[in-house]
């Protein structure tokens, strides 16, 4: 069987982004999952302008956007990693989300959110959610919230908490089940 295709992306482009250790960490996870490939989208890399209007309605197609539009379409599933910032997401993650709708139908997204505070990204959590459910995606139930950053998981992405590992483990476990039953 092919395997599942995942597609991880990093909703922040700021400097010292804590969040690109957890990305590091869920990368790391999906590598160590049966059937399953993974690509990291840093957002960073893409530097995709203001969205005037979405892929497909636009001409010149923005440097970068058809590719990432091509690769959300073809994914099993997606994964967001993104900061809370100001009580929601970035805008830079609205932006890359809002070139695409289409894209998303009937794809399972998983959702970890990251604060260096105690309440883990809840209102990123919440707004990405409304975003995606609009967008036509399945948001799985379980997600993960990554509060107090800088004491949970070192620079080169390793948990300094040890419930991280089973909390993500479980959320790709329900993205494979849920991917797997789309794609059959």
């Amino acid at each position: 069987m092919t395997p599942l295709n995942v597609l991880v992306i990093l909703g922040s482009v700021r400097r010292g982004r804590m969040s690109e250790r957890v990305a590091t960490f869920v990368m790391s996870r999906l590598a160590a999952t049966d059937g399953v490939t993974a690509e990291l989208i840093d957002l960073r890399d893409l530097d995709l302008p203001i969205m005037e209007e979405r892929l497909g309605r636009i001409e010149p197609t923005p440097a970068h956007a058809a590719d990432l539009g091509a690769k959300i379409e073809q994914a099993d599933g997606l994964i967001i990693v993104s900061p809370e910032y100001n009580h929601g997401y970035p805008g830079v993650l609205k932006n890359a989300l809002d070139y695409f709708y289409a894209q998303y139908k009937r794809t399972p997204v998983g959702l970890v959110t990251v604060s260096n505070g105690g309440h883990g990204g809840v209102n990123c959590w919440a707004q990405l959610v409304t975003v995606f459910v609009q967008l036509g995606a399945i948001v799985l139930p379980s997600s993960v919230a990554v509060s107090n950053v800088e004491r949970s998981f070192a620079e080169d992405g390793t948990p300094l908490e040890s419930s991280y590992i089973t909390r993500i483990d479980g959320m790709i476990a329900e993205l494979v089940w849920l991917a797997s039953k789309l794609r059959a």
